[in-house]
């Protein structure tokens, strides 16, 4: 066997029992999405709405919940994914009063209850900010192996945050069922969702 080859192999087994070898693999069953059914990422996620009011996920439960990590300063990534789950919402009509749809910051230092407030009810009047102390965020990034790290700008108030950007599907019980990669379809999204509304 070639080094190369040897490299590759080598790469692919420690994929595989990284669990890497679920998401890579080709996708069975109804989900458009990432079957991530019975993976340990999910918790309680105790943190505190845009209107101040404190929340975790038992407050919604009986519903479907999604949940993505991004900041409000984000230029691309974040405002993406937020219309395109409005879209998807718009396509599961009624049925979308049985969804809700978190975003938890990862910037609670710029990211105030007044600026969650404007920005995320702009893409949807539903969809819900949380934000918290720097404690209970790493508490949420690290039960849903979010990755998020600060990244100088030209002055001390316009740093970036580099973060992962997959979005959570939680379905009506409080289990984490599926993952939206980022640049996933609207269409897609509300198959998904639709299927677990149903279930």
């Amino acid at each position: 066997m070639s080094p190369r080859r040897r490299l590759l192999a080598a790469a692919a087994a420690a994929l595989a029992l990284a669990g890497c070898d679920r998401i890579f693999s080709p996708m069975k069953g109804p989900f458009k999405g990432i079957d991530v059914t019975g993976g340990d990422m999910g918790g309680e996620l105790r943190l505190v709405d845009h209107d101040g009011k404190p929340r975790s996920l038992a407050d919604f439960r009986g519903k479907v919940v999604v949940v993505s990590f991004g900041f409000t300063h984000c230029p691309d990534v974040c405002p993406t994914m937020l219309a395109d789950l409005a879209a998807a919402m718009g396509m599961l009509g009624e049925a979308a009063r049985d969804v809700q749809v978190l975003f938890v910051t990862v910037d609670p230092k710029r990211d105030t209850a007044e600026l969650l407030r404007q920005y995320v009810p702009a893409f949807h009047p539903a969809f819900l900010g949380l934000r918290g102390d720097p404690a209970a965020v790493e508490k949420a990034k690290k039960d849903f192996h979010v990755y998020a790290q600060e990244r100088p700008g030209k002055t001390p108030e316009s740093y970036t945050v580099d973060h992962s950007a997959q979005v959570f599907v939680i379905d009506r019980s409080g289990a984490v069922r599926l993952l939206f990669p980022p640049n996933t379809p609207p269409s897609a999204m509300a198959n998904d969702l639709r299927i677990l509304l149903n279930s």
